[in-house]
C-alpha cells in the first residue's frame, strides 16, 4: 500500500505542477480564474485514500474569496479612474472661451475699459505698488495699493487712454521692516484651445500652454 500511495502522490504532484506551470507561463500573475482552476485540479487529482483536509480546503476557499474581492475592487478603481478622466476632459472643454487665472506668469488680457488680475501675498505687506506694462514692456501705469494683508489680492485696472490687448504687471511689496515680501503672480486670460498629451490636459491661455491642474479661478 505504501508503494501505491507514493505512486499516486507523485502522479498528483506532477500533474498539479504541470498545470501550474502551464498557467503561470500564460500570465505573470495569477488571477481568480487561475486560482480556481488550480483548486479544481487539486481536488480532481487528490489521493482518494488521503482526501484534502477540511480545514485546509476551507482556508483555500477563503483565499479564493479574498482574491475575488480584490479583483472586483481593482475593477471598480479602474472604472473610477476612467470616470474621473472623462469628467476632467469635459471640464477642460467647457473652459473654451472663458477667462481663467493660472498659477504662473503675470500677463492679463484687456478687451474692455477695465481688466482684472490677481496675485497672492504669503505675508502681510506694509506697502504694495503695482506696475502695469504694455506688450513691449513699457510702463503705462502705476498703482499704489498701500497696506495689504496676506492672501489673494484682486485688482481691477482701468486702462484709461491705453489700448486693448495684452498687458503684464509687476508687484513690489515690503513689510513693516522694509524687507521685500515675495509675491506669487498669476496669469489671467481667455482659454483658446485644449490639448491632450502625455496623459495630461493643457490649455492655451494668452498664447501660452498651461496645465489644466494649474487653473485656480474661472470667470464666465
Amino acid at each position: 500500500m505504501t508503494t501505491t500511495d507514493n505512486t499516486i502522490t507523485n502522479v498528483t504532484a506532477q500533474q498539479t505542477a504541470s498545470q501550474v506551470s502551464s498557467t503561470t507561463s500564460k500570465t505573470k500573475s495569477l488571477g481568480k480564474d487561475d486560482f480556481l482552476k488550480m483548486l479544481v485540479a487539486q481536488l480532481k487529482n487528490q489521493d482518494p485514500l488521503k482526501p484534502m483536509d477540511g480545514t485546509e480546503f476551507a482556508s483555500q476557499l477563503a483565499q479564493f474569496s479574498s482574491l475575488e474581492q480584490l479583483t472586483n475592487m481593482n475593477t471598480q478603481l479602474e472604472n473610477l479612474g476612467l470616470y474621473q478622466t472623462t469628467m476632467n476632459n469635459t471640464q477642460a472643454v467647457n473652459l473654451l472661451g472663458k477667462v481663467v487665472s493660472v498659477n504662473q506668469g503675470n500677463q492679463f488680457q484687456v478687451d474692455g475699459a477695465t481688466a482684472e488680475f490677481g496675485y497672492n501675498l504669503p505675508a502681510d505687506a506694509a506697502q504694495v505698488s503695482i506696475r502695469i506694462l504694455d506688450a513691449s514692456g513699457r510702463e503705462v501705469d502705476r498703482i499704489d495699493a498701500g497696506k495689504q494683508t496676506a492672501g489673494l489680492q484682486n485688482v481691477t485696472w482701468n486702462r484709461g487712454n491705453n489700448g486693448t490687448g495684452m498687458y503684464s504687471y509687476q508687484v513690489n511689496a515690503f513689510d513693516a521692516g522694509g524687507n521685500a515680501v515675495e509675491v506669487e503672480t498669476r496669469m489671467t486670460g481667455k482659454v483658446t484651445a485644449v490639448q491632450y498629451k502625455d496623459n495630461a490636459i493643457y490649455l492655451t491661455v494668452n498664447n501660452q500652454e498651461v496645465a489644466f491642474s494649474d487653473v485656480v479661478a474661472v470667470k464666465g
